[in-house]
């Protein structure tokens, strides 16, 4: 059987096991990727905090040189069959495309990966470090199950110098060459509640009480057209350089880009600043009832290595002064590897045989993957890349945790190529 055709069946297996987080339920596609390794002669060991949520690591020793991990998950956000023109959970290959949730994010680079590295192992490759498979559960949700909790736990099982993980691998074309993306950090996720504080009454006299509802209105319009200070961060420098040749000034960089390339435009935008988008709003829970307090979920994301503490100042500038409380949920990710690297080389020299012309260029993922925990935990090169050549970029961004996700089976084994190839130029002896 050929990479290709093993590559698509794997993929269309583990499409047909159920992965939606929550529960979860990951042990099953582990136990999948255990049974094909033992069929190739590979062992490996799955860890588990519930039984039910198990991670899946394997490794081929190498010498003392430094260790690259190919890292994916297993997890899938939810899918609505009704909304789908094929069963979610089918797998099926249809004109050169194989369909299912999961089949972009990312069951297709967990196949790809675990395929890349069976295909290594039962050739005899002996690497210059070790090469590990890190298949995770629980990164859709972030409930601790996954690599959060395996690098805890068990951090020698995780532990490495480099990393191949999802985030990138968008395919522009920019003047006519082709120009591949490389994630090589991501923003931080900070959403925050804005509490507005009135009084309560009885809604047929509305001047009884202090309608907090009301006084939101101000803040809430106030957040959805603030534009945050600009700055260029090294990703969307070295990101402008590749697609625009120069460096502008930023209050020209975005219009710049988009006349250039909308796709090009709409990446740009949110590297330049961070971001806040008000998402959820919350107050009375009776009709009748003047609400005393309202609040205000903001979804924010924050450029690489910048901190809650470093923008809300900023943000109660604008909000002004008022009746209102300003309160952070959560700071997780934010994390940067550097763009010079053993890792970045190796991507750049295979990408320039994926097609004439062909280049990278750096990104910063703007949501959120696991390779964070790799860089915090140990100071991990992480990098998310998987090239899509065939599928177009603008279509693979509608379909990923939407209805009729599929990837064609050229790019699976476009990935399988890429994996293999970083594995020998990162990891020659």
């Amino acid at each position: 059987m050929s990479r290709r055709d093993e590559v698509t069946a794997l993929l269309q297996a583990l499409l047909r096991i159920d992965t939606v987080n929550p529960p979860g339920n990951e042990t099953r596609a582990a136990e999948l990727l255990r049974d094909y390794l033992a069929q190739h002669g590979v062992e490996c060991e799955l860890f588990a905090r519930e039984p039910h949520r198990a991670n899946l690591v394997a490794r081929i020793k190498g010498g003392d040189g430094p260790s690259l991990a190919f890292l994916s998950h297993t997890d899938t956000v939810l899918a609505d069959p009704a909304e789908w023109d094929r069963d979610p959970w089918s797998g099926d290959l249809v004109d050169g495309e194989v369909w299912g949730r999961g089949a972009l994010d990312m069951k297709d680079q967990v196949a790809a990966s675990t395929v890349a590295f069976a295909s290594l192992a039962r050739e005899g490759f002996v690497p210059s470090g070790d090469l590990v498979l890190l298949v995770v559960a629980d990164e859709e949700v972030g409930a601790g199950f996954g690599l959060s909790w395996l690098v805890e736990a068990h951090p020698d099982a995780a532990r490495c110098d480099y990393a191949l993980n999802e985030g990138g691998g968008e395919r522009l074309v920019i003047g006519g060459s082709p120009i591949y993306l490389c994630a090589t950090a991501e923003k931080m996720s900070a959403p925050f509640k804005v509490r507005v504080h009135g009084r309560s009454g009885h809604a047929s006299m509305p001047g009884i009480g202090d309608n907090a509802l009301v006084k939101a209105a101000r803040y809430l319009q106030t957040l959805g057209a603030h534009e945050p200070p600009l700055q260029l961060i090294p990703e969307a420098k070295g990101l402008l350089e590749a697609t625009l040749g120069d460096v502008p000034p930023l209050d020209e960089a975005l219009e710049r880009a988009r006349a250039l390339d909308p796709v090009l435009g709409d990446l740009v935008e949110p590297l330049l600043s961070f971001t806040l988008s008000p998402t959820m709003i919350d107050a009375s829970h009776q009709r009748n009832v003047i609400p005393a307090l309202c609040e205000i979920t903001v979804d924010c994301r924050l450029l690489p290595e910048t901190t809650p503490a470093d923008v809300e100042p900023l943000i109660r500038a604008a909000l002004g002064s008022g009746s209102y409380d300003l309160e952070f949920l959560e700071a997780v990710g934010g994390t940067r590897s550097d763009l010079h690297t053993p890792l970045w080389d190796a991507l750049e020299e295979f990408t320039a045989r994926i097609e004439p012309g062909a280049r990278m260029a750096p990104m910063a993922c703007l949501g959120f993957t696991d390779s964070h925990f790799l860089r915090q935990a140990f100071g991990t090169t992480a990098y998310g890349y998987f090239p899509l050549k065939t599928m177009d970029t603008e279509l693979a961004a509608t379909l990923i945790h939407s209805a009729n996700e599929r990837i064609p089976v050229d790019d699976l084994e476009l990935g399988v190529d890429m994996l293999r190839s970083v594995a020998h130029s990162l990891l020659a002896a």
